[in-house]
């Protein structure tokens, strides 16, 4: 299927755009490199949050506004995703991304900030907790939602997902790839509204962006950064089936901490339940 065969696979309601542009709007941020394109609303202490493979910074939308009074909420579009300026490397690690991270950080004067990492997100943020880490001292407390482990250790799962991933982009490409893939990320219990967020979201990839993104999930060991050298959340949609509570709960483990179930949401629970990963981000705020 070519990309020219998917007609509006979103649907999503102009109305809503307009909330995204005029509630959470996007702007780029110089750095070293080239330019983040970040989304922020809100005033009060820095929480920063790091979208997952398939998604962006709009993502975190509803999210986002329901905690604008309680914090300044960034959410980034990844190296290649957005109006990001991609990493140089083909074959990035977590470590190129939280270097790019970094450079936002120092571009945008945050000093202190609780990062948060969905998914994907979750290796270049426990990348940049990790003890010894130019950014370890900036981050008051780390929280990864439904983290993906990555396949660094696992050849024979490594190629296998790569090989997957990528041919599925070539066949389908980024628009046919969004209206046949989007729907795992949610639960059966989502509203339609979250389930076209999703389908938006994804419908905006861009090709090197997402190729190196699937890169990094294949080198990349998350247990491998853990435990951070700050105080740490683990949380994971209990309908979660692209990263399980099973998993995550490895990750908590490793972490040392119990891992939280967030009720009714599969993975992208920030889309599908803002009410519930909201409170969950308020509390990490308040330490």
């Amino acid at each position: 299927m070519s990309n020219a065969a998917v007609t509006d696979i979103s649907n999503l309601p102009e109305s809503e755009v307009a909330r995204l542009d005029a509630r959470f709007p996007a702007r780029s941020v110089p750095v070293r490199g080239g330019v983040v394109s970040v989304r922020e609303c809100g005033a009060g202490p820095a929480l920063v949050c790091l979208h997952g493979i398939g998604s962006g910074a709009a993502s975190w939308l509803d999210t986002a506004l329901l905690l604008e009074s309680d914090a300044r909420l960034i959410a980034w579009d990844a190296p290649g995703y957005g109006a990001s300026t991609p990493l140089t490397a083909d074959v990035p690690k977590a470590a190129d991304y939280a270097e790019r991270l970094l450079g936002l950080l120092d571009a945008m004067e945050i000093e202190s900030c609780v990062l948060v990492g969905h998914s994907l997100g979750a290796l270049t943020a426990a990348s940049a907790a990790r003890p010894g880490s130019a950014l370890a001292a900036r981050i008051k407390r780390l929280v990864l939602i439904s983290p993906a482990a990555g396949y660094g250790t696992r050849a024979e799962a490594s190629q296998r997902v790569r090989t997957e991933r990528l041919d599925t982009l070539d066949k389908l490409g980024v628009a046919g790839m969004a209206a046949h893939r989007s729907g795992r990320l949610v639960s059966e219990n989502a509203s339609e509204t979250a389930r076209q967020w999703v389908r938006w979201n994804m419908s905006r990839l861009n090709d090197r962006g997402y190729r190196q993104a699937v890169e990094l999930l294949c080198g990349a060991d998350l247990l491998a950064d853990l435990p951070p050298a700050m105080p740490v959340r683990v949380a994971c949609g209990e309908l979660d089936v692209v990263t399980t509570p099973a998993s995550c709960e490895e990750v908590a483990r490793k972490c040392g901490v119990a891992l939280e179930l967030l009720p009714a949401a599969g993975h992208a629970s920030y889309v599908e339940r803002p009410d519930v990963v909201a409170p969950l981000l308020r509390e990490a705020l308040a330490g």
